[in-house]
């Protein structure tokens, strides 16, 4: 054996030898397993941020994809048609009994292979027996989704996609024994199976004496005892699987959460589409504020009065007088604009006031070109009333 370790160690000393002299990398030795250990990668790795909502509503609408439980809908499937069958049990065996004295009934009257009549008869006690099971599953399923996820119709699941036909074993024994998800689902399979056989298990063993009676018994006893015993099996699973859909339903919206994930750089190109470039818009307000600053000017300049908070907040009003409008802002600003706004104010003659509550709530509550609201109309005369008087004393005075 030592022999052979050393045979070894010699032979793959010179192939890396003679592959570095003569250059052909096809003589270096290679791994008996060629195994790609990015597979145990973290799965969300550089995906730190949350999800926006343009990405979850995109995944909802465009690919189908949504947070549910496979347990709730397993579960509803099954609790309501075994109610359904405790409901309808005089009515199923009715029907069974019908079924089975026909055909003994026609046995010797009837040939399958000429009378098309029997394939009808067939459907029709078919139907009677499974149509309403049926359908009461397919009510259970359609309602267990729309709890979870709403109202979405969307045939993109069903596309084909011939990636998924390709088998991927890398990703598919990552996804299946190395990840959250494959861990909870060996766990939640090991709870199921260990729930659901005790809780057979104790049926059973509640109700031994009778079934092992049942030899002695006549038929009617035996398969009814034996039918309550199975649909209380079930109703008993239905109802463990709908507790175990509560933590699972949690686990696939929070793995929901974590596959929609996205990177710094896939929240910047987002923000980028929805709001444009940050250059363009950068570009795009300072042109407004130029242009606002323009018609700030011209406006402030022709204003009857400017109230001031003094320094944070400046709003220009007009007034025309005997058009029996209200008075309407013509310039407003905040802090910088505020000054300048004051500034205009000053070197064109235009009276400051200083109301500290009107100059806010016309900030806050006004745009430019609107009209004072009516609240703030009495405020708003009193002042205007004392602008023209101090105006009207200043032109006597000048006279």
């Amino acid at each position: 054996m030592n022999f052979l370790k050393f045979s070894l160690r010699e032979h793959s000393t010179y192939l890396h030898s003679h592959a570095k002299e003569t250059g052909n990398r096809d003589l270096m030795p290679r791994p008996l397993v060629n195994m790609d250990f990015q597979w145990f990668a973290a799965e969300d790795e550089g995906r730190t941020e949350e999800p926006s909502d343009y990405k979850i509503r995109k995944a909802r609408e465009e690919e189908g994809r949504v947070a549910k439980s496979q347990e709730f809908i397993g579960a509803l499937v099954l609790l309501l048609p075994a109610l359904l069958l405790l409901f309808l049990a005089p009515y199923l065996l009715r029907t069974c009994t019908e079924l089975i004295k026909f055909f003994i009934s026609h046995a010797t009257s009837i040939d399958p292979t000429r009378d098309r009549s029997i394939a009808g008869v067939c459907l029709s006690y078919f139907l009677k027996l499974c149509l309403p099971i049926i359908l009461t599953a397919m009510v259970a399923a359609i309602i267990s989704n729309m709890v979870q996820v709403g109202f979405l119709f969307t045939t993109k699941p069903l596309a084909p996609n011939f990636s998924k036909v390709i088998p991927h074993f890398g990703k598919y024994f990552q996804k299946t024994l190395f990840s959250s998800e494959g861990l909870f689902n060996f766990f939640k399979s090991v709870v199921k199976m260990f729930a659901i056989g005790l809780t057979a298990y104790l049926l059973i063993r509640s109700k031994w004496g009778v079934l092992t009676n049942l030899q002695t018994a006549s038929l009617w006893q035996g398969v009814s005892a034996v039918s309550a015993l199975a649909a209380r099996m079930l109703i008993m699973a239905a109802l463990l699987l709908g507790a175990l859909a509560i933590p699972d339903y949690m686990f696939q919206r929070w793995q929901y959460r974590e596959s929609l994930k996205m990177s710094r750089k896939e929240v910047e190109e987002e923000r980028k589409r929805e709001e444009g470039d940050p250059m363009v818009r950068a570009r795009l307000r300072r042109r407004m504020h130029q242009i606002m600053t323009k018609n700030m000017a011209i406006n402030t300049a022709k204003a009857d009065v400017v109230i001031t908070n003094p320094t944070h907040f400046a709003v220009a009003l007009e007034y025309h007088t005997g058009e029996g409008t209200a008075p309407i802002v013509t310039a407003k600003g905040g802090d910088e604009m505020a000054f300048q706004i004051r500034r205009i104010a000053l070197d064109n003659g235009v009276p400051i006031v200083e109301n500290k509550p009107l100059a806010r709530a016309l900030y806050a509550e006004t745009e430019v070109g609107d009209e004072v609201p009516f609240a703030y109309w009495q405020a708003v005369i009193l002042i205007l009333q004392k602008v023209w008087t101090i105006n009207e004393e200043r032109r006597r005075n000048r006279a």
